[in-house]
């Protein structure tokens, strides 16, 4: 990801949510970001969140590219 460009949370759910949205992602070429506090909270010795509070950050350059892709997934998820 390019450092000067802005991170936006685009979604978020549970870890299985959130990887396959990254697959998606990942197949079309938009770098993507997961960030679980809860897992982080485990290592470092404290909680954090809930186990599904995943959320997937891309770089808001990306967000026009990536708006349809998370619709569909929502759609075909029903989520």
């Amino acid at each position: 990801m390019d450092k000067e460009s802005k991170i936006i949370r685009v979604f978020s759910g549970t870890e299985l949510e959130v990887n396959l949205l990254k697959d998606e992602f990942d197949q079309i070429g938009i770098s993507s970001l997961i960030q679980n506090e809860y897992n982080s909270g485990i290592v470092a010795g404290f909680f954090a969140g809930g186990p599904s509070a995943v959320d997937l950050f891309i770089q808001e350059s990306d967000l026009s590219e990536a708006e349809p892709i998370i619709k569909e997934f929502n759609h075909r998820y029903k989520l």
